[in-house]
């Protein structure tokens, strides 16, 4: 009987196995702040930082550091070496950079070389221009693609956080990424009303360091900022008027020296106050463009948050106050895009309207 559980146990490993020794097809969330890649049959294998660092040595440029490694370099590196963001606002901002970054992840993704072209299917924000989804495609096709399909992010949000898009029904999803805010109401598998804001992570972090700039003369980093943010980062004005603190340091401006200073959650929400307004009212506005049928559903359904953004302190409860709707925060909110995306290659027969493969 033992020899036998042994032999089945063996033969099971075997089978799973299997997903992973011979699919190489793989969904990327190429991310403002992460890249998160999803490979069909094994889920989001990698989740690292868009970032990337490069030696210069005689005018040219090597790939020194990729993801985790790169972003402990950023506002820290000397003049030999440079750390890039290659995407901004959710579209290619330095298109040879974002082709390093996408053909190192699929290399250590994918460890050995005898994997064939994977295809390739990449979340674009919903307000991309063709030229921009055109760069985007060009990148992944150059890095090692056989093909490549794009995905409208809200959908990708939507599939991800488990809304029953492909209903008769109205949905609301309102993704905050790095870069950008994408509000879309979803009928049928398809977006019905969608708006693209450029305001994200990376505006609230600019909203900090701007703040601390002009209420207290004090310059810190993007790190700083982020820290600020993910710590005691609020959208609501604290019940007690100030809230939590944490101590922080930067350079002084009006002596240039190192100082150290405590900021409190009071403050930290008056600085976040005017990206968080931007996020209200992309929301307001497409509740005043959604059709009547559609609105009486989000009403019953309420308002879905996702994206990395959707971690800031008491937001749901600011855009409840504003709209007055339910507002819920999804499970894995970070990776909500990234599942979604991966779905849409698992399941892609029943998904292929939504996937735009250029051919």
């Amino acid at each position: 009987m033992t020899v036998f559980g042994h032999r089945a146990q063996a033969h099971m490993s075997i089978f799973d196995r299997i997903p992973s020794l011979f699919s190489s097809d793989m969904a990327i969330d190429l991310g403002t702040a992460n890249t998160l890649v999803y490979v069909k049959g094994r889920g989001i294998v990698l989740s690292e930082p868009s970032v990337v660092a490069y030696h210069i040595k005689d005018g040219v440029r090597k790939v020194l550091a990729v993801g985790e490694d790169a972003k402990l370099m950023l506002g820290r590196t000397p003049g030999s070496i440079e750390a890039i963001r290659p995407m901004r606002e959710g579209v290619i901002a330095d298109f040879d950079t974002a082709e390093a970054m996408i053909k190192h992840f699929i290399r250590k993704v994918h460890k050995r070389s005898t994997f064939s072209k994977p295809k390739i299917i990449v979340c674009v924000p919903h307000g991309a221009t063709p030229v921009e989804k055109r760069a985007i495609r060009q990148s992944v096709l150059s890095a090692g693609a056989r093909r490549a399909g794009l995905i409208a992010e809200p959908i990708a949000a939507a599939i991800g956080a488990g809304m029953p898009i492909t209903d008769p029904t109205g949905n609301m999803v309102v993704d905050i990424g790095g870069g950008t805010t994408e509000v879309a109401v979803l009928s049928l598998g398809d977006i019905v009303y969608a708006r693209s804001i450029r305001v994200g992570g990376d505006r609230m972090d600019e909203a900090i360091i701007n703040y601390l700039r002009r209420q207290m003369n004090l310059l810190v980093g993007e790190s700083t900022a982020e820290r600020i943010k993910t710590s005691i980062g609020t959208a609501r004005m604290p019940d007690d008027g100030r809230g939590t603190s944490i101590k922080i340091r930067g350079r002084d401006l009006l002596n240039g020296v190192p100082k150290e200073i405590e900021i409190s959650q009071a403050q930290v929400a008056e600085a976040l106050a005017e990206p968080v307004q931007q996020i209200c009212e992309a929301v307001m506005t497409a509740l005043e463009a959604t059709p009547p049928d559609l609105a009486a559903d989000i009403v019953d359904r309420g308002v879905m948050l996702t994206g990395g953004g959707a971690l800031l302190g008491d937001l749901d409860l600011a855009l409840r106050e504003q709209t007055g709707l339910a507002v819920s925060i999804a499970n894995d909110s970070l990776n909500c895009v990234a599942l979604g995306t991966g779905k849409a290659l698992e399941f892609e027969k029943q998904l292929r309207h939504a996937i735009d493969y250029d051919s």
